[in-house]
Formats: C-alpha cells, structure tokens, sequence
C-alpha cells in the first residue's frame, strides 16, 4: 500500500496506481456477486460494477419502488434481477448486504439461513456487525466477512463514477476463512468505483460514519444554518436576504472551494474582514460545538442512537411519519425561500 502523510501521520492507502481495474477484473473473474437491497447503496454499486464488467445480480422485493427502479436501470427478471433471496445467494459467491439497517436486521435470518461457506459476506456499513446484540447479525464462522464502505451516498457513489472522479471508501476485514478476504475487498472497492481506499475496522467505521451524520454531513450544518437564517429574520432581514447569506453563499461559493482548495486557503482568500471574523468566530465555535460532538459520540458508542434508528424505521408507519418531519423543512419560511432563490440560479431561467 502507500504511504500517505495526513497532516503529519502517516497512513497506508490503497490507490488504483497499485491495484487498477484490471487487476480488480482478473481477482473477481470468478465470482458471482449479488446485491441484496436495490437502495442507494445497492443502486449505485451494483451499475458500477457491472459497467466494470463484473457478474454482478440484484435481489430485490418484488413490486416495490426498489424493484421497479431496478427493471429501469436494465436489469432482467430471471436473468440478473431475482425476487427470492434464496434463489439469488445460491448463485452467489459474494452476498453484498445493501439493505438498510433495520431491513438488514429484519432479513437477517432469512440470509443467514442460505449463507454457504468460503461465501463472502460484504457490507458497507459496520452497523449490524458491531451493533449485533440489538440487530442479531451474527455472522456463521464459515464465511469472510468484510467491509467498504464509500464516504457518501450511493447516489454519489453513481455519479462520481459516471464523472471520472471515483469516491473515497474505507474497508475492513472483520472475518477471513477463506485467505482471500483481503484481496477479494480490495478488488471489490475498486470495482463500485472508489477513487482510493483506507483501512479501518468495522467499530471504527460506524462510529465515525454516524457522528458524521449527525454531525457536519447533515444534523449539524442544517441546525446551524436554520439557527442563523432565524436570527437574521428576527433582527429584519428578507428571507432572501437571510437564506442567500447562510445558505446559497456557502454552498454555491465557499463550499466547493473549500473542497477544492482547503480552509486554509479560504481564509486566506476572502476579505480581511471576513478573514479576521471567520478565524475569531471559528474558535468559539469550535469551543461551543465540541461539548455536543462529545455526548453525540458517547451516544453512538454506547448504542443509544442505534437503538432509536432500529426502533424508528422497522415501525410500520415509519415510512409516513418521516414524510410529516421531511414536509416541516419543506414547508418552512428557510427553505421555501431556498427553492424560490434555486429557481433563479443562471441554470435553472426558462425551467
């Protein structure tokens, strides 16, 4: 692997200079993976792999959204797509677990049961492996179980590949019967398109992957954003004075070149008074925000937010009640503004 300073410690990572695609090819060229759950995940890994030439198949229910988004995507019934977990994992020598992680503990007895030795048991997430004693996923002792887990959405996880960009994943190997655990996780993080992959364990990746959720990925960033948008309403400001100065700014300006170039580059980059306000600020937020991360972290460890996630989404009207908490930020003065201020961006005229 290479060698990679990361701000003065140094990590080995794995890049396609020393594992490329054709390598990936010829270690998966006689595996057969199927992907259980037609989700984001699901949905952007299996597309990837099969445009890299990967026997790839997709089990899914049938007649729900997942299925019908998958006979869109050129799957065939029969011939790659199946309807019956059962029939699909017998064709398999890699079982990709997609499904989410209350469909991953709801299904888990019905895949553990058509599990067969020297299978690899992949997973994008550390979630029902380290979480086990709430979601029962107790791997059989026969398999490999191994993990990449992209940093992004499966959405993303498709259009990065599509735009020649590839997306960052992690991987692990949590279990390896067969000796090629490693190989085949690697090959595989390679072929669903990941631009270089780092190790980590599967604990490690749930615990960073779910504070990051709910921290500056989304929970956060929409906190603060809809915290300052009200502030600036209270003190006069027009909702699209507020909503262009907390959101459009940041995310149509700053954010790409802060992803682009570093923070540090931005602040050298903006005016001296944003300059001198943002490095002032940034450390009393830093100092207000740390003492949440630290109880967001605890709760996630200690299994509190795996919990409320497990009991929440396996509820049968889950799926309504989401809808109710989705509508409220739709609905809501901030990003009503937001959509009003989107449909006059230079692209959207005449839409």
């Amino acid at each position: 692997m290479a060698v990679i300073d990361f701000g003065g410690v140094k990590e080995e990572v794995v890049t396609r200079e020393e594992f490329p695609l054709s390598k990936a090819q010829e270690v998966l060229r006689d595996e057969v993976v199927a992907i259980l759950g037609y989700g984001p995940q699901g949905h952007g890994q299996s597309l990837n792999l099969r445009d890299n030439g990967i026997n790839v198949i997709v089990v899914q229910r049938k007649g729900g959204r997942g299925w019908k988004e998958a006979i869109g995507d050129g799957w065939v019934e029969g011939k790659n797509l199946f309807s019956d977990t059962a029939e699909g994992m017998q064709k398999a020598t890699v079982v990709q677990y997609l499904l989410s992680d209350a469909g991953q503990k709801a299904m888990w007895p019905e895949v553990k049961k058509n599990l067969r030795k020297g299978q690899a048991l992949y997973f994008s997430h550390g979630f029902s492996v380290v979480f086990h004693e709430q979601t029962g996923v107790i791997p059989p002792p026969d398999v490999d179980v191994i993990l990449v887990a992209p940093k992004g959405s499966g959405r993303t996880v498709r259009t990065n590949y599509l735009a020649g960009s590839g997306i960052n994943s992690s991987f692990a190997i949590f279990q390896d019967v067969t000796g090629r655990a490693r190989e085949r996780t690697i090959a595989l993080g390679i072929a669903v398109g990941s631009g270089y992959l780092f190790p980590t364990t599967f604990e490690k990746e749930v615990l960073s992957d779910l504070t990051g959720e709910r921290g500056v990925l989304m929970g956060a960033i929409a906190g603060i954003m809809k915290a300052q948008y009200d502030v600036l309403r209270s003190m006069g400001h027009s909702p699209s004075e507020a909503f262009n100065e907390t959101v459009e700014e940041a995310t149509q300006s700053l954010y790409p070149l802060i992803g682009k170039n570093g923070m540090d580059w931005m602040f050298g980059a903006c005016s001296t008074t944003a300059q001198r306000g943002a490095l002032d600020w940034a450390k009393k937020f830093e100092m207000g925000s740390r003492p949440l991360f630290e109880l967001l972290y605890r709760d996630v460890k200690e299994g509190v937010e795996t919990k409320r996630v497990l009991d929440t989404c396996s509820a049968p009207d889950y799926r309504e009640k989401l809808q109710v908490e989705l509508d409220e930020w739709k609905n809501s003065e901030m990003w009503k503004a937001g959509a009003a201020v989107r449909s006059l961006r230079p692209e959207n005229w005449g839409k």
